[in-house]
Formats: structure tokens, sequence, C-alpha cells
């Protein structure tokens, strides 16, 4: 555990949802930090932007999960504001593109995880738009759009990079011998060992990178982008074990520990006095792997879908 994790207080939930204006909804989540208020119209507002990886509509105890426990995700759920009419495609890079540039995979260019994950160059970010406007930008996880210039995270207006290789650790071209734990990620463009797990890294350097940008009075859009839960399903026992014998143990481990992530960022927000100026979307996966993996009903595993037509036509 970090120091950083050590030395933040722990809240109550009344605390936890007083502060937050986060939200979790299906497959996409808008959240604002609640319960504060701005100094005026013209304010510019810190703007944090997490996205989980394969994570479905019902890989939540919110949505009616009866086997995953995601306290601190229900939180911003119960909380947030919520799109409950959200659609992204069903692949990790065109969801990436599309969210990054506003355009449709088909016109921005990055239309398959593969050979075809580079957005066309030339084109207008959203870290652009943030850089013009005078904000600092950080991006933490996965990207998986382009791993060379021109497509390159920092070739595309993002100041602070720090993350695997193409799709997911222990994809080809990611560091070889990687595997979650006390791996080489690149930094800014160089590789460097961490220590540690790799969803604690991504939030860790995140919080200290806007911990940093804080202390220099600066603005700043930070994208958290996590690998988990996509495959491969590697975690720490402590949060695969509630679930051996009740599903997709791994899979729901690495939800669990993305939930604990999220906790201790919001903890970290309000430690550093971050709540009333800073708004913070969760995008909440680009399918629901382990419901597509079942049959056609999605019947072997939970699926929030099914389950509301099956109490409608009740």
């Amino acid at each position: 555990m970090s120091e950083r994790r050590k030395n933040v207080r722990i809240l109550t939930r009344r605390e936890f949802i007083g502060i937050v204006g986060l939200g979790v909804t299906g497959l996409a989540t808008s959240m604002k930090l609640c319960g504060q208020e701005g100094n005026g119209a013209e304010e510019k507002l810190n703007v944090m932007l997490i996205m989980t990886d394969d994570q479905g509509y019902g890989d939540l105890s919110c949505h009616g999960n009866p086997i995953l426990k995601t306290p601190n995700l229900d939180q911003l759920h119960s909380c947030g504001t919520r799109f409950t009419d959200f659609h992204v495609t069903p692949m990790c890079t065109l969801t990436r593109g599309q969210l990054l540039m506003g355009r449709d995979a088909l016109d921005n260019g990055a239309t398959f995880v593969n050979h075809r994950s580079m957005m066309r160059h030339g084109l207008t970010t959203i870290a652009d738009i943030f850089r013009i406007n005078g904000y600092r930008t950080g991006l933490f996880g996965k990207w998986h759009l382009g791993d060379d210039y021109p497509h390159y995270p920092l070739d595309r207006s993002f100041e602070t990079v720090i993350l695997h290789g193409a799709w997911g650790i222990a994809s080809i071209a990611d560091y070889f011998g990687n595997d979650y734990f006390n791996d080489t990620y690149r930094s800014n463009g160089r590789y460097r060992e961490y220590e540690g797990y790799c969803t604690d890294i991504w939030f860790d350097e995140a919080m200290h990178w806007m911990k940093d940008r804080q202390r220099a009075g600066e603005r700043f859009f930070c994208y958290v982008s996590t690998n988990a839960p996509h495959e491969p399903h590697w975690v720490g026992e402590r949060y695969a074990e509630p679930y051996k014998g009740r599903g997709p143990v791994n899979f729901f481990g690495l939800i669990a520990n993305l939930g604990e992530n999220m906790g201790w960022l919001m903890r970290f927000l309000e430690a550093q006095g971050l709540v009333s100026d800073t708004v913070l979307r969760l995008n909440v996966g680009d399918c629901q792997v382990h419901t597509m993996f079942s049959d056609v009903h999605g019947k072997e595993l939970y699926n929030a879908y099914y389950t509301e037509v099956e109490r409608l036509q009740t």
C-alpha cells in the first residue's frame, strides 16, 4: 500500500455521499461532484475521466448483480448524474476513439482492435481542446489507439503518459514478462519499473499527478483508463476469494479491486480539497464479456437486461 493511501482518512458513508458528484450507470456513467457550488459560471473546473474495460451493465451490485459486491461504485450510482440511455461500441479501440474525438469510428479511422486501431492524424482530440484552454493533461493506464508516432498519446496532446502497450498487459506490444504485478510500463515514452498491482498504479500515479497540478495552481484533465476487468483475469487472491464457486471468480475480483480504488480516489479528492472544483465522469466498460460468452440469453450469468425483461413479463 502506498504512503498516499496510508495517510488518507477513511470517510463514513454519509460523508462519502455528501462529497461525491459522481454517478454510475450501465455502460457509461457520468458524474459530477455533488453537494458543492462553484464560484461562478466562468470558473474552469478540473475534469477527470475514468474508463474501465469490458465491464458490463450487470457487473455492478447496484444494477442487481446478486453476487458481485461493489459498494463504492454503488455509492457513486446513488448520488450522481447517470446516463440511462448511453451506447458504446462493443470493442475497446472503437469506444476509446469515439470518446476522445467525438467522431464515429468509421470517421476517425480507429475501427478495429489490431491493425486498424489508430485514429486519423490531424483530427482534434479532447486533449487538444483542453490544452488549448490552458489545462494540463495526463493519461494513466490503457490507450489502445496506437503505440508509435504520430498516434502515441504524447502526440495527441497528452503531456504526462504512463501506460501499458496495445490492447492490454501481456499483449505482443506490451513489455515482455508483464503480469499485472510489479510490471514495466512506458512513462512518457521510456520504460520504467513500477512496484505494485497495475490498477493500483494507474490510480496512485494519477492521484500523485493531480496533487502536483493542484500545488502548481494548474487546471487539469486526468484520464484514467484501466485494463481491468479485461482479460487476462489476474488479480490478488484477497479480491477473488469471496467469489470462489460463485461465478467468474477472477473477473469479479478485478472489479472488486477497481471499486476499492474508486474509494481511495474519492477520499483523496476530499482530503486534497478538490471536490468543489472537479468534475468526474466514469464510463463502465464497452461490453459485458461474461454475458456475451454465455448462452444466447445470457442465462448462465447475471444479465440485467434480461432480468428486467423477465420481470416485466411476469
